[in-house]
């Protein structure tokens, strides 16, 4: 005995007889109601990872021997407990998984291209730096380099490795596609990079200057998440932004443990 096979449902069907074609499913599928929760979310969250942080410092008697010891797990904390939020949003609200609908797919291009083009996005923000005259600035990025050689390794892996997966699904991930959808490519990139810029404003001791490099930066990346439909190429070319950005403080000699 054969089995029926089940056709898709042609939705609708007017009186005239022709079934009405289903609407195309929106991208990103979220709004803006999911954006407004997540961004109030986000300070909630941060304060929530340093409180237990403190609340494990207290219990245990430990004493950060440097700004990046207390500073890095407060982050990541942080981090894990946003994330989570938007985790169970997209599975809850739309029944998707979270890697997948931020984007977190293949890059399409060859890994060593997708590094070259953060070396190169560096080296362009760097000049711009140059001509409008971005001062030395010492900031909680600067403090958090500042300790034993072990702080100095955290810091940097987490300034190349952790920081640009999480705020790469966070602003080119979440962000940038809602943007675009709502104004188009070039508008919803720039829309993107400007907060990106200002939330590392307070970390480079509040200077404009900073601020507009690391939007530049951002456009960079979400440019670059926008021409290859992947989230995981922008993560990786702002982790080669950030790791020469990094090498540039060590050949300078400048906050080295001392």
């Amino acid at each position: 005995m054969s089995e029926e096979l089940a056709l898709p449902d042609p939705g609708p069907v007017p009186e005239g007889g022709i079934p009405t074609p289903a609407e195309p499913e929106r991208v990103p599928f979220w709004g803006y109601s999911d954006l407004f929760l997540m961004a109030g979310l986000s300070l909630p969250c941060m304060f929530g990872g340093l409180a237990l942080v403190k609340l494990a410092m207290t219990l245990l008697h430990w004493h950060a021997a440097a700004p990046a010891e207390e500073s890095v797990p407060e982050t990541l904390i942080g981090y894990a407990l946003l994330f989570g939020a938007l985790m169970v949003i997209l599975r809850v609200q739309y029944g998707r998984p979270f890697w997948r609908s931020l984007g977190w797919n293949s890059t399409g291009i060859p890994f060593l291209w997708n590094v070259i083009a953060g070396l190169g996005a560096a080296l362009g923000v760097g000049f711009v730096g140059h001509l409008i005259a971005t001062p030395q600035t010492s900031g909680p990025i600067m403090e958090m380099m500042k300790g034993p050689a072990a702080s100095l390794v955290v810091v940097t892996l987490f300034g190349t490795v952790v920081a640009p997966v999480c705020e790469e699904l966070a602003f080119r991930g979440f962000l940038q596609p809602l943007l675009v959808r709502s104004f188009g490519a070039v508008a919803g990139i720039l829309m993107a990079a400007a907060p990106f810029g200002m939330l590392h404003y307070w970390e480079y001791g509040d200077s404009w200057r900073s601020a507009v490099q690391i939007g530049m930066a951002g456009a960079t990346f979400g440019w670059m998440r926008q021409a290859t439909g992947s989230t995981r190429a922008a993560a990786i070319m702002h982790a080669s932004f950030n790791a020469l950005s990094f090498v540039s403080l060590f050949m300078q000699g400048r906050n080295l443990p001392h």
